[in-house]
Parts: structure tokens; C-alpha cells; sequence
């Protein structure tokens, strides 16, 4: 096991170290994701995405510079038998410390909200972490989303929900006063963590929803992500630029060729600045 853990750990600085251990660093370093001090609760929900960020944070507690501690915190929402004792496999066989705390969020969804489950879902999930997180003196908690996710999320606001915004590297939490949202995966590619997966021949759970299991054999639930996510693959056929592209939007937008935007609630239209304003002509 120990041999295991080893031949882990050395491919995420050598043979990884380029697509996964850099841009990790890069993500905890332009975007402050640490700092001196900090108590950081690693959320771990098992897959593939969490599973590698426990150990980039084992990695960074090492090699890096910063003075923190991080907790190894897995929430049970309900998972089955054969999940809960593939998380705990894992963790040992990866030498990742966890702590697991136990919720019911799979039943209540399942009972509460058949509309929209993943939604309800993700927001009891982050309040019980948060809560535990707290709980054990910690005023930061770590999730795994990673750069696929953040542009994904960029067109499913743009697709569905008529705005643009983006998930961000980090958020200061509005119901838990002193703590803290930090993204580390943020500029990694979920091709590269499947990559690093199969090249350590590691195997995790995936989406361990009760719900999900329920209707496997029946009609799917449809997912707006999965749809977005086919569509991406779709036009990076036709240009190998267009993830990039979608992530840069978000850090390029020209207020000044924006009808309206929202900034702390309040609504702002371009029409307040037009008259006292003089531009160029519209460049077509």
C-alpha cells in the first residue's frame, strides 16, 4: 500500500506535474487561495476530482511555502454500502487522513424535490460541510470543481439562464459568517485528471446518488450540464481554442459594450453614462 501511495504522490510532481501539479499552484497563487494560517477543510466526496485534490493538498503542505492545515473531511449523504467502503479503501490506500460525518441529504431530496434534484442537493451538501468545517475550527473549505466545470457553468448561464456569470475561484460564504469557498482545481483539465486516474490504474466512485441509481434502468434524468458538455466537445471539434476562449470571456468583459449588468444587486444600464459620455463608432 505504501508503494502505491508513493508511485501517487511521484506522478503528480514528475509526470503530472506540468498539466496538474503546476496549474494547482498557479490556481493557490494568483487567486490567494491560501494563506498563513489557514485551517482548510478538503471536502471529499469520493470521485476522482476530490480524491486527486487531497493529495495536491498533501503535496502543497510539503513542498509549498504556505503555513496551514488541512482537514480531510467526507460527508456521508447516504451513500450505499459498496460506495462508503470504496471512499474509505481509497483513502487508505492513498494515505489521505479522513474524517467522515454523517447526513441524510440523499433521502431528503429524494422525498422533497424530484424537479430539480441536483440543484437541492449541492446546497444542503455545501451547508453541512460548512457546518462541520466550522465545527472543527476550520475557516476555509476546499471543493474539486475543476476548469471544465467553471466553463460549463459560464454557457449553462449564459444557455439557460439569460446571464453571464461564473463560478469563482474563491467566495466569502453568506450564511457562515468568517468562512471561506476556495476552488484549488480551478485551472485543471478533467481530461488530465482522468488521465492521471487510469495512469495510477485508480478506480472511484462516480455520481453515488440514490436517485440517480433509481433510474438507471429507467428514463434518465435529464442534465443540463451533460447536454453543455456535449456541445463543447462538439465545437472543440472545430476549434481546439474554444474551452480557452470560454474561460477568457468571463476576464475580458467590456463594460462599456454591456446593455446592463448588475454589480451588489443593483441593476446598471448603459443608458446613465450615454449622454454624458462621447465614444468611438462601432467597430463591425
Amino acid at each position: 500500500m505504501e508503494e502505491k501511495q508513493g508511485q501517487v504522490e511521484r506522478s503528480i510532481v514528475k509526470k503530472f506535474r506540468k498539466e496538474i501539479w503546476r496549474k494547482f499552484t498557479k490556481a493557490v497563487n494568483e487567486y490567494e487561495l491560501i494563506q498563513d494560517g489557514d485551517r482548510i477543510a478538503v471536502c471529499i466526496s469520493g470521485g476522482k476530482d476530490s480524491m486527486l485534490m487531497a493529495k495536491l493538498f498533501q503535496e502543497i503542505a510539503k513542498h509549498g511555502k504556505k503555513n496551514f492545515e488541512a482537514v480531510y473531511l467526507v460527508m456521508d449523504p447516504g451513500y450505499n454500502g459498496k460506495n462508503l467502503r470504496r471512499i474509505k479503501e481509497n483513502a487508505a490506500l492513498l494515505g489521505v487522513p479522513v474524517e467522515i460525518f454523517t447526513s441524510r441529504i440523499f433521502d431528503i431530496v429524494a422525498v422533497e424535490d424530484m424537479e430539480s434534484p441536483c440543484y437541492l442537493c449541492a446546497r444542503m451538501r455545501r451547508g453541512h460541510l460548512y457546518n462541520r468545517a466550522k465545527e472543527l475550527g476550520c475557516n476555509k473549505i476546499a471543493l474539486g470543481h475543476h476548469f471544465d466545470d467553471v466553463i460549463e457553468t459560464i454557457l449553462m448561464g449564459m444557455l439557460y439562464g439569460a446571464q453571464i456569470q461564473t463560478m469563482m475561484p474563491k467566495l466569502h460564504s453568506t450564511n457562515f459568517p468568517g468562512m471561506e469557498l476556495i476552488r484549488p482545481l480551478y485551472l485543471v483539465r478533467e481530461e488530465d485528471i482522468i488521465h492521471w486516474m487510469n495512469y495510477n490504474d485508480l478506480e472511484f466512485i462516480r455520481c453515488a446518488c440514490l436517485l440517480t441509481e433509481r433510474h438507471a434502468e429507467g428514463t434518465e434524468i435529464g442534465s443540463k450540464r451533460d447536454e453543455v458538455k456535449a456541445l463543447i466537445r462538439e465545437l472543440r471539434q472545430k476549434s481546439p481554442y474554444i474551452e480557452k476562449n470560454i474561460f477568457r470571456s468571463v476576464e475580458n468583459v467590456n463594460l462599456n459594450t454591456v446593455i446592463a449588468y448588475k454589480q451588489d444587486g443593483v441593476k446598471h444600464h448603459f443608458l446613465e453614462k450615454y449622454d454624458r459620455e462621447q465614444g468611438e463608432d462601432e467597430v463591425s
